[in-house]
């Protein structure tokens, strides 16, 4: 298991305010779990509007987790100033996906200057516990931020 270091002190709180303040990531209305170097954890309760056919969240909400999920795990290797920017995601659904929640975990393969690859697993959760319903691989563009 490869450990991970933090170029920025407040890597977690500038993953959240990242992702956070984003239009899309608001309109799905989920929080982060736990965030970590190299990891990052994300859990979208369930709400009517993000499913489909007697409750089952919609495939396009998991892949949007995905990424979301492998996009923040790669923003928590960031320097200062920079940010990611998604140039291509692959998602394979696994399960149909129904519960409470759904909790997309994002994990960094590789780390580098210019381009991160991770890895992303969601699980739906119910009162009988996890059930992997997709995978994911997300490759990030690392941008460094220009101040005017």
């Amino acid at each position: 298991m490869t450990e991970f270091k933090a170029a920025n002190p407040d890597f977690a709180q500038a993953v959240k305010t990242a992702v956070l303040t984003m239009p899309a990531a608001r309109h799905l209305g989920f929080d982060f779990g736990r965030v970590e170097p190299g990891e990052a954890e994300i859990i979208q309760p369930y709400r009517k509007e993000l499913t489909e056919h007697s409750g089952f969240f919609q495939g396009g909400v998991i892949g949007s987790l995905a990424d979301f999920a492998g996009g923040s795990a790669a923003g928590t290797l960031l320097p200062p100033g920079w940010v990611n920017m998604t140039i291509d995601y692959t998602v394979k659904i696994l399960a149909a996906a129904k519960g409470e929640q759904l909790v997309a975990r994002g994990k960094v393969v590789r780390p580098s200057t210019t381009i991160t690859v991770a890895a992303a697993e969601v699980f739906s959760v119910e009162s009988a516990g996890e059930k992997l319903c997709g995978t994911a691989l997300v490759t990030m563009r690392n941008i460094k931020l220009h101040k005017s």
